[in-house]
């Protein structure tokens, strides 16, 4: 093989390579959009569930468990609900939209990550005015089936409510007050409980208390 054969094979590959880059440029460019629009979505939905009985979910800041961006919020409850007729100028379409007056704070919601056996697992915790954890549900992870993802299971996740701070933690056997290790899943089990919902409430505990108690 003489050199301007090699040259011609080098080019052909470097456009290549290029073109590729470009196509998966593209590609990233359409589904990015997409894909983070519906993550926002079931984000949302998740936030209702964590405490169903608030009229509305308001964030209140940021903070970085693992060096990931997690959000922490206010789950609050209206005085009271006013609903107003507005006109869009332009199409003369009538929607109503509901105004919250004097809010009340009921609780607090985090978001949470857990450095599980094979993944981060996402999480999200909502606490009382006391800071007794409500509900967990899990946003996502990469945990071994049929071991890690039992942290899914309701069997699993209903062990949370009523817990302090204190007593999330993770006990190898039968126990009343804290949180029952899932058999072959200790790792998972202690990233979801001692990782990521401890270290949520504890966040909240140190930058709501105050306010709470004033």
């Amino acid at each position: 093989m003489n050199t301007r054969e090699m040259a011609k094979i080098t080019f052909n590959l470097v456009v290549l390579y290029v073109i590729g880059g470009l196509i998966m440029a593209y590609v990233y460019a359409i589904t990015s959009p997409i894909k983070f629009q519906k993550e926002k979505a079931e984000k949302e939905a998740a936030l209702k569930v964590m405490m169903p009985e608030a009229d509305k979910v308001d964030k209140l800041g940021d903070w970085h468990p693992h060096e990931k961006n997690a959000e922490y919020y206010a789950a609050r409850k209206c005085g009271e609900l006013r609903i107003n007729t507005i006109t869009d100028e332009k199409t003369g379409e009538v929607k109503e939209e509901r105004e919250c007056l004097n809010p009340v704070d009921i609780g607090y919601i985090a978001e949470g990550y857990g450095k599980g056996y094979s993944s981060y697992i996402h999480v999200l915790a909502s606490v009382d005015r006391n800071f007794i954890v409500q509900k967990i549900s899990i946003l996502g992870h990469g945990e071994t089936p049929g071991l890690g993802d039992e942290i899914e299971k309701d069997y699993f996740l209903n062990q949370f409510e009523g817990k302090t701070a204190d007593k999330l933690e993770v006990i190898k056997g039968e126990t009343e007050d804290k949180i029952v290790a899932i058999t072959g899943a200790t790792i998972s089990t202690r990233a979801v409980a001692e990782d990521g919902v401890r270290m949520g409430v504890q966040m909240l505990q140190e930058k709501l208390s105050k306010e709470v108690t004033q």
